[in-house]
């Protein structure tokens, strides 16, 4: 089957006395006898998880790794036993799972109900389940308390890309003589540099060649009871070597400093908390969310290159997160109203038209409409077609971040103007104005535009600043779209009276008042890309009495945003600082999947991002110039 990317093949399933069944591997996924049984027999019992996550200390993490996701049942089981067992607060199971050949939702659905027990865990995983393309998904469960990262595609690329130490693996998958390829010496190999010691393993298979590999990996095996039918499993563990130390996972007592309290700060405060840490948020302003972050309005879109490389994998993985993370967390700041991104012009039209010849998205991420369609989802007239993201919408993003930011592990310095950064004795100092200075741990710099000159480095980075005007229109001035309208700018339903368009694109206009010749551009984009936006029916906005917000975005030279450790020009990071900026027009798409990435990294838990990924948003690709590594200031 030709499949285009990124949509993934998913399995054919044939169902056989109530059990779903591969028809490509001729294989049940799994037994007749009861699966949720045989999971609890096999995996949970086998790897010692009961009592295991009972001993996991406050603020740490469990990871659970998997071959084969199949309909879920394994994780379910693993994720029931995680919530009898009791571990300590704030604490994480981290399943990781690969899947060639993912269930649709429908099969998933049906397969999962089987078991009545599970309905409450089955409902909020069909509720999150990823559409079926290519790559890493993370899943945010449980509030929090459960991070399940599915990745759709070949489990060696899977081993490849992702970034974490298993504490149990479940190896499953059907059985090696119908798919060889998820039990050959290089999966073993792989999966083995994923595993510390004290790892346990269980399989249903006890096949020679399995066991051969298992063995020469450095496990040690023993036969066990299989389940129903099968007479016979393998259980197992990577021994401990004497010489290395007790792995230590809980990061609750280290402090966190995080300056800037808008869109991307918010989101990785509220991450941080949310995990056990205790988190200093500083910003300049007297409240979250003031600055570029404080728009009365935000569209969530991204704008996907016709090439689906790693600039459209990032853009995909980000929008996906960033719906399921505002519908699960955005309370009523979120409006899932749609988003139409308009052919407004020939050339994006063609370019949409390439876009839609080279590519197969599911059509829950988005499809293409022609102008009456369009024109039907909008409720307003429109002259073009374009592509549908029936599960984007807008934000209030102030009203996010000041949300985010009130959690009791949060604190907020607001009103302070941070000048330097000053690594002393294993710790940052953050100086402000006059204030005393604020001390932690690790820092984390999301200062949007002013990030460039906190950063405690003698060099220069390859990041612009670029003056955005958005302009507030009263409601009665307008035909309301029902929808998000997108192309050079954006108009969004009107709220209370207003709708925002915009906004400008300002390279050499650093005025941070209002312009009516902004304003105007404004009402020329929106006049052009929407001819019947304005109601002509009423008094015509007059640009020089308009309302409206400037914000100034950053922006790298490559326009992809930056996230992670800073590291000098020859790559190597300085210890405990992180920078987190460059989002540019699309940080409400981007924030919420980098900051999850971040978190992951300053706690020390597996990562929601691939290694293809981490490499696009590394800090070093914005250095300017070499330095002599006598200019660096490090702790």
């Amino acid at each position: 089957m030709d499949i285009r990317p990124p949509s993934i093949e998913t399995a054919n399933i044939e169902w056989r006395d109530g059990v779903p069944c591969s028809t490509r591997f001729a294989d049940v996924y799994f037994s007749r006898d009861d699966g949720l049984e045989e999971a609890r027999h096999g995996f949970i019992g086998h790897n010692r998880l009961a009592d295991r996550f009972s001993r996991v200390p406050a603020g740490s993490a469990f990871v659970i790794a998997e071959t084969g996701f199949g309909t879920g049942l394994n994780f379910l089981a693993a994720w029931q036993t995680w919530e009898a067992s009791n571990p300590g607060d704030n604490a994480c199971l981290h399943f990781i799972s690969a899947e060639r050949y993912p269930l649709d939702r429908n099969d998933l659905s049906q397969a999962l109900s089987l078991w009545p027990e599970l309905e409450n865990y089955a409902a909020e995983l069909l509720e999150h389940y990823p559409p079926p393309v290519q790559g890493a998904h993370r899943l945010v469960l449980a509030g929090g308390r459960i991070r399940l990262t599915l990745f759709f595609g070949d489990v060696l690329e899977a081993w490849r890309e992702l970034d974490f130490q298993a504490d149990a693996w479940f190896l499953d998958g059907f059985v090696p003589a119908r798919n060889p390829r998820m039990w050959d010496e290089a999966a073993i190999t792989a999966l083995r540099k994923h595993s510390r010691p004290g790892t346990t393993i269980a399989t249903a298979t006890s096949a020679g060649d399995v066991r051969r590999l298992l063995v020469n990996a450095g496990f040690s095996l023993w036969e066990t009871p299989g389940f129903g039918s099968r007479p016979e499993m393998l259980a197992g563990e990577l021994p401990m070597a004497p010489d290395v130390p007790a792995r230590e996972c809980s990061t609750s007592s280290r402090s966190i400093a995080i300056i800037g309290a808008g869109v991307a700060g918010s989101l990785l405060a509220r991450n941080l908390a949310e995990r056990g840490l205790e988190v200093t948020l500083i910003d300049k302003a007297s409240d979250a969310g003031t600055a570029a972050s404080g728009n009365y309005q935000g569209a969530l879109y991204v704008k996907l290159g016709v090439e689906f490389n790693d600039q459209a994998k990032l853009g995909l993985s980000s929008l996906l997160f960033s719906q399921r993370y505002y519908a699960q967390s955005g309370s009523d700041c979120w409006h899932p109203t749609g988003l139409i991104q308009l052919a407004y012009s020939d050339v994006e039209a063609d370019r949409q038209a390439r876009f839609t010849a080279r590519n197969d998205y599911p059509s829950a991420v988005l499809r293409s409409v022609d102008a009456t369609e369009a024109t039907r989802l909008a409720g307003i007239p429109l002259q073009s077609g374009g592509l549908w993201f029936p599960h984007s919408g807008w934000l209030e993003p102030g009203r996010l971040c000041r949300s985010l930011a009130s959690h009791p592990r949060i604190h907020r310095c607001f009103g302070f103007d941070v000048h330097r950064l000053t690594p002393c004795n294993g710790k940052w100092h953050i100086a402000g104005n006059g204030e005393q200075d604020v001390v932690a741990d690790r820092v984390v710099i999301c200062a949007g535009h002013l990030s460039p000159k906190l950063i405690p480095l003698r060099n220069e980075f390859r990041f612009r600043t670029i003056r955005g005007q958005v302009s507030h229109l009263p409601a009665s001035s307008l035909n309301n779209p029902a929808v998000v309208l997108c192309g050079p700018g954006y108009i969004n339903p009107a709220y209370k009276g207003i709708a925002l368009t915009g906004a400008s694109f300002d390279l050499h206009d650093h005025s941070p008042g209002l312009s009516a010749e902004s304003h105007r551009e404004n009402l020329s984009m929106l006049t052009s890309m929407v001819p019947a936006a304005l109601n002509s029916a009423a008094e015509q906005p007059d640009p020089a009495l308009l309302e409206g917000k400037v914000g100034f975005r950053c922006t790298t030279h490559d326009y992809q945003p930056v996230a992670g450790p800073l590291t000098d020009p020859a790559g190597r990071p300085l210890e405990g600082i992180d920078l987190f900026t460059g989002l540019g027009s699309k940080g409400l798409s981007y924030a919420p999947l980098l900051a999850e990435y971040l978190a992951d990294r300053i706690t020390d838990q597996p990562q929601c991002l691939p290694a293809s990924l981490a490499r696009r948003v590394a800090t070093q690709r914005c250095h300017k110039r070499e330095i002599p590594q006598s200019e660096t200031i490090g702790v």
